[in-house]
């Protein structure tokens, strides 16, 4: 690396330097770290932002930018070098956000109870009325323990003085804990050495403070508590994080139609019948959460779960109603209101505000415009803060009318210079404006945990005031440093109980399991196709002379597995010669249904409804597969490789299912989907070499077994050319063989005898039990007769019963299992 690494590194003089103090000197808690900055060569600072990199997308750590083309799937930025604070700052600081969450709870716990605060004029009532973020349906209700706000985020920076300031108040949902968690995990891992000699402290006891007190809050009446965490879906920009927390904090991640309200009591819907939940972690805004009292059109929410909340039956964390304090309006009344509540001066200020709906401020504002930052005075309005300095002439002039027109509708703070700190871009040091999310959550008795730790939220490019993810920014992990070495935590309980024994696997939603049936579905249509299309790939380009009738069979197969390919009748038509470019548009054109990439696509989307239920690895082995026709494909060569690639992900994914997860319920139903979508696509190909002449039926005879995965097994068994009788009875009737019909048959017999056992309902065979009694009566002996052929139909009929048979299966399924309101639901209370 470049000699002076630090001394390269230029901050702006009139700003606080996080890392670097007077004279250029590093700060007694950033020493250290600097010191090993400075010995690191260059090439391994490189490796190590590649891996920061690599590790985002190996992870799937996503963020989505609204308008940003790559949508719910662009990539987390994290910068590889840490935001460090020392002990005794980070202290005060904790102390301070403890302070202004329990202040936030007791202001929300007057707002929608006896509103003292704003009989005696503390709180004007225009500002709590006057906008949609208090939730009149909500007045009078009493949240369990009283805890309105269970977890509160304070989005705090610092002054040019080193002071630190609070910017925003985050109350509904706040998000970014579980980002800093990721980060935290990467960064560490970046530098482990200096990780473990600067005593960084832990963020997992943190995590583990919460679990125990939303269990220790929530109305139990004598049950095991369950919790579930509410996501409004994949396509929320913070669904990453929905699904990493949950699965971190042992929570079914559930959307609102996985609840239901019965009797002011929410249950999930899982495969076993109603769950009773007694906490919800919701990260849906206030007013989408209950259809019945809130926004009418709201899909997202459970209607009754305010009713539920009302009668004492469930935790919201948070109280719905708790979005109201998210005005930054309100800064300037928190002072005074900290002394009437908590008798205690407030000890972290908010940055200077005034609200446009009191003439003073109003005027004040409009007198030093230049000055200060108009922002929406509620959180709910759509605009974008405006530096008063950067306006000119008319823009200045239509901004000043619109105060006026709407003085209540605006706030103004003071233009605060953000503190900077350094990132590593284009193998420099560079300085970036900085402020960290601060995360706090109820611990008992009126008082909160802080996370010794912080999202650090960096500005995307040099003199960028504003600091917004959803702009493009950084993130930086924080480490807070200890005075001395500090013990590792767990997640782990410290004990287990009876009750914890018996949850397992009990509380799986039906729309999981519902999902996991599909991701077993797509996963085996991915592989078929990718098998078939292998084959018709290397038989289009062999040159051999009876390659043409073999392609042709191979073409129909992929069409009858709804692959969109055409035959080589509709090449000629169009004037080609070659049908390597329909083959190669069935593998990588995700526009057309059926295709690979279509497939995939799919594939992906039932993996991200059950994120939390995916191994690493496995999501690992599913982004690299996302990723092989991501590149473009034009020639044979790059799409053999892709398939051959493909192939290995799919491997991966059934050596994952068979070792790496539980093999509950839900693990169940996604081995169902792959053996009833194998078990279809089998009864749909193998009559394609039934019908033709006795040479017809040989040539398509090799490619058959190459598609059902069982040629490597016939050559084995006979060790000669494929012949029609042997290779029938290995994929149609072979009991032993994981690729035949009768295998499928017999699994699925099996697994939904179990299934129906353990979740109490009959078994859905209505179909399977038949096949299974005509597969075993089939006397193969009938192909040696004089008329084989009659065989042949015979066949080709028992193959068409297992068509339907699977295709009927799959619906039965769906409405016994996944569908809740077509049979009476089974209500079943924790042990």
């Amino acid at each position: 690396m470049p000699a002076g690494l630090i001394h390269s590194y230029h901050p702006s003089a009139s700003r606080y330097d996080e890392m670097l103090a007077a004279r250029a000197r590093p700060r007694p808690c950033w020493r250290a770290f600097a010191e090993r900055l400075e010995d690191i060569p260059e090439e391994a600072l490189l490796r190590r932002e590649k891996f920061v990199r690599d590790a985002i997308e190996a992870d799937g750590v996503s963020y989505n930018v609204y308008s940003d083309p790559q949508g719910n799937r662009r990539p987390w930025e994290l910068d590889m070098l840490p935001l460090i604070i020392g002990d005794d700052e980070w202290s005060r600081l904790s102390a301070a956000v403890a302070q202004r969450a329990r202040l936030l709870n007791a202001i929300l716990t007057d707002l929608y109870g006896p509103q003292c605060l704003l009989a005696e004029g503390l709180l004007p009532p225009a500002l709590v009325f006057g906008q949609h973020g208090f939730r009149w349906p909500a007045r009078g209700v009493h949240p369990p323990g009283g805890v309105w706000l269970f977890s509160y985020a304070a989005d705090i920076a610092r002054a040019p003085d080193g002071r630190w300031w609070v910017i925003a108040d985050r109350t509904q949902g706040p998000s970014g804990s579980g980002y800093a968690l990721q980060n935290r995990i990467i960064v560490s891992n970046a530098f482990p050495d200096a990780f473990r000699e600067l005593h960084v402290n832990r963020l997992a006891g943190y995590f583990r403070t919460m679990q125990e007190s939303i269990a220790r809050i929530a109305p139990s009446d004598d049950e095991t508590p369950l919790a579930v965490l509410l996501t409004p879906g994949p396509y929320n920009e913070t669904y990453f994080e929905h699904a990493f927390l949950a699965r971190y904090l042992g929570f079914p991640l559930v959307e609102g139609q996985d609840l239901t309200v019965r009797d002011n009591t929410v249950f999930l819907k899982t495969l076993r019948g109603l769950r009773r939940v007694h906490a919800v972690m919701r990260r849906l805004d206030d007013d989408y959460c209950d259809p019945l009292e809130l926004r009418a059109d709201s899909a997202l929410g459970i209607p009754g779960l305010l009713g539920a909340a009302r009668a004492g039956r469930v935790l919201v964390a948070n109280a719905i109603g708790s979005g109201v304090l998210e005005s930054g309006a309100l800064f300037g009344f928190l002072p005074a209101i900290c002394e009437r509540l908590l008798g205690e001066p407030l000890a972290m200020p908010s940055v200077a505000s005034w609200w446009c709906g009191e003439k003073p401020a109003l005027d004040y504002v409009l007198a030093h415009l230049d000055e200060l930052v108009i922002k929406p005075a509620f959180s709910g309005m759509r605009m974008n803060a405006v530096f008063g300095s950067l306006l000119r002439g008319e823009a200045r002039r239509r901004m000043i009318e619109r105060i006026h027109a709407q003085p209540h509708a605006y706030a103004a703070q003071e233009w605060v210079r953000l503190a900077q700190a350094p990132v590593w871009q284009r193998r420099h040091l560079q300085p970036r404006s900085v402020g960290i999310r601060v995360f706090s959550c109820a611990a008992g008795n009126g008082g909160y945990a802080v996370m010794p730790g912080a999202l650090g939220r960096v500005a995307p490019h040099a003199g960028m005031e504003v600091i917004s993810m959803q702009r493009g920014g950084l993130s930086k992990d924080t480490w807070i440093r200890a005075s001395a070495p500090v013990h590792n935590t767990t997640m782990l309980k410290r004990r287990l109980g009876v009750n914890d024994l018996v949850r397992s696997g009990s509380d799986i939603p039906s729309r999981v399991g519902e999902n996991l049936f599909w991701f077993g579905r797509y996963t085996e249509r991915v592989e078929i196709g990718a098998r078939l299309l292998r084959a018709a790939l290397t038989r289009s380009t062999s040159g051999e002379d009876d390659a043409g009738q073999e392609l042709a069979g191979l073409l129909a197969a992929a069409r009858r597995a709804g692959m969109p390919v055409d035959g080589p009748e509709d090449e000629e038509e169009r004037g080609e010669d070659r049908p390597e470019r329909q083959i190669i548009a069935a593998l990588v054109d995700a526009a057309r249904p059926g295709s690979v990439a279509a497939n995939l696509r799919a594939l992906a989307f039932s993996a991200g409804q059950v994120r939390e239920r995916l191994s690493s690895d496995n999501w690992h082995a599913l982004n690299a597969l996302e990723q092989l026709l991501a590149s473009p494909i034009v020639s044979v060569d790059q799409a053999l490789s892709a398939i051959d690639r493909i192939m290995q992900s799919c491997i991966l994914f059934a050596g994952f299912a068979l070792d790496d997860m539980t093999r509950d319920e839900g693990w169940r139903f996604l081995i169902l989907g792959r053996r009833i979508e194998r078990l279809e696509r089998l009864a749909g190909l193998i009559p394609l070499p039934a019908t033709g002449t006795a040479r017809e039926r040989e040539q398509m005879l090799e490619w058959l077994l190459e598609a059902a995965d069982s040629i490597v097994t016939y050559r084995a068994r006979y060790r000669r050319e494929p012949e029609l009788l042997p290779a029938l009875h290995l994929i149609v009737f072979d009991h032993a063989n994981p690729h035949s019909v009768r295998f499928q048959v017999d699994t699925l017999r099996e697994y939904l005898a179990l299934t129906a056992r353990e979740l109490g309902h009959p078994c859905p065979s209505p179909m399977i039990e038949p096949l299974a009694r005509h597969l075993e009566d089939f006397d193969l002996r009938r192909f040696e007769d004089s008329d084989p052929e009659a065989a042949l139909d015979a066949l080709r009929v028992l193959l068409a019963e297992a068509a339907s048979a699977a295709q009927a299966l799959s619906d039965e399924i769906h409405r016994r299992y996944f569908i809740h309101t077509v049979r009476p639901v089974l209500l079943r209370r924790m042990p």
